[in-house]
């Protein structure tokens, strides 16, 4: 068992739960025997003086922090503070009054995909006010927390090239967090590409060991924070986001990889990740499965691999719903087209007309595809009146059925039509119109 079991769900690419839905989340992490919950923000707490970056998105405020704290300690569960304050700060860095802190404030970072980054979305560590906004925030935030741990991010930093230059900020970061006496936490992608410098790193730091695919090499990296002395947690993901209903196979196989690695070198965590990349379409039952799962890796090991995670998802759904939620999450597999942090059905709907699709998905395959998805929508259709689990279900098999017909503008304009029902269902406001501006216009 590992001495940190984690939950961190991303609440800034557009989605932010209602009190009601953290609490139901806190409910689920209490069941499978987690003992942490980090949301991870850029910009969606309620800084004072920066109603600018946070006012269109219904943030969580000091007492919704105090109320959900107070909610996990009944749980039994940790609430850490989690807010990044390097890269990944386009939405501050977008406004005329931060962009002079970012490295490029006019954008154009190449990412290691071969992606250019249209916004600015990393502070420049050079300047002074850089560090000083840092401050500022965490100063204001850190405090509303009980737990020791903060989690200051400090991941894909894609403007800084030099490893010192990024080095100094960190540990100028963690200075920060430490003087508001917390121990600090951060993404360790970007050191363990200059493993040299590992050792170096203060012994104080926990490392977040991120990888999401299902051979992501968790042995050699954490055999790398292992003998660096650094406390390390693994941190696989639900492989939810970026996938319309989940990547099942991904995501099975990369949670068994990060317990073994884990459990091999000595990790004192693990951590689950759901992010919500690109409009956070997937709702809440995307990510059930791998709450099931990583939960008992975490607690039980590598016996989690023989559970019945359908029969899990029954219970918690109070509805024979299991079965039609794992069957919609392996759809992606159908065609051969296997893509890195998403499935080849998501880039489709997400795409415009002119987007080149995997050969494999060729039109007889989709309408396979769509055919399974109206099987699970007829299915679930049947508990819809009465559960919102089966709601959603019924949302993400429209969502496949809109990727295998998607110049159906019919079928699109009812998508757009059911985003904002779902979203209602466990969502604030704010951000909604942010995410179905990414969905496909008819």
């Amino acid at each position: 068992m590992f001495e940190a079991r984690a939950y961190m769900l991303d609440i800034s690419r557009d989605r932010v739960p209602t009190m009601a839905t953290l609490r139901l989340i806190v409910d689920l992490l209490a069941r499978y025997r987690y003992n942490q919950l980090q949301l991870y923000m850029e910009h969606t707490y309620a800084y004072s003086g920066h109603e600018d970056v946070w006012e269109e998105a219904d943030p969580l405020t000091a007492r919704d922090i105090a109320r959900l704290q107070a909610y996990c300690e009944m749980q039994g569960i940790e609430l850490v503070p989690c807010q990044n304050t390097f890269g990944h700060m386009e939405r501050w860095l977008t406004l005329p009054r931060y962009n002079g802190l970012a490295r490029f404030p006019k954008g154009g970072a190449v990412t290691p995909w071969g992606a250019v980054k249209k916004f600015p979305t990393t502070l420049d560590p050079a300047n002074p006010g850089s560090l000083a906004l840092v401050k500022e925030l965490l100063e204001e935030l850190l405090p509303r927390f009980s737990s020791r741990l903060a989690n200051i991010g400090c991941d894909e930093t894609f403007e800084i090239a030099d490893a010192g230059e990024y080095l100094s900020f960190l540990v100028k970061v963690c200075d920060v967090a430490r003087s508001c006496g917390k121990r600090p936490m951060f993404w360790g992608d970007i050191v363990l590409k200059h493993p040299e410098r590992i050792p170096g790193l203060p012994k104080d730091l926990v490392a977040l060991d991120w990888g999401y695919e299902a051979n992501h090499p968790f042995m050699k990296e954490a055999a790398e924070f292992a003998a660096s002395g650094l406390d390390f947690y693994v941190c696989p993901g639900t492989s939810a986001w970026r996938s319309l209903a989940g990547r099942i196979e991904n995501m099975r196989e990369n949670l068994a990889a990060a317990e073994e690695a884990g459990r091999r070198f000595g990790a004192k965590g693990y951590m689950l990740t759901d992010w919500g990349d690109e409009g956070h379409w997937q709702p809440l039952a995307a990510s059930l499965p791998a709450i099931v799962l990583a939960g008992n890796f975490a607690a039980s090991g590598p016996k989690a691999a023989r559970m019945d995670v359908e029969r899990e998802l029954d219970s918690i759904m109070d509805a024979p719903l299991g079965g039609l939620l794992m069957r919609l999450g392996t759809l992606y597999l159908r065609g051969g087209a296997m893509r890195a942090n998403c499935s080849e059905l998501f880039n489709i709907l997400r795409n415009d007309h002119g987007y080149s699709r995997h050969p494999g998905l060729t039109q007889a395959v989709l309408d396979d595809i769509s055919g399974v998805a109206a099987g699970v929508r007829q299915a679930a259709e049947r508990w819809a009146d009465r559960n919102d689990w089966a709601k959603e279900i019924v949302y993400m098999a429209d969502l496949i059925d809109c990727a295998c017909h998607r110049r159906d503008e019919g079928r699109l304009r009812a998508l757009r039509d059911e985003h904002g029902r779902i979203w209602r269902l466990r969502s604030r406001e704010g951000g909604r119109i942010d995410s179905l501006a990414k969905l496909p216009r008819f």
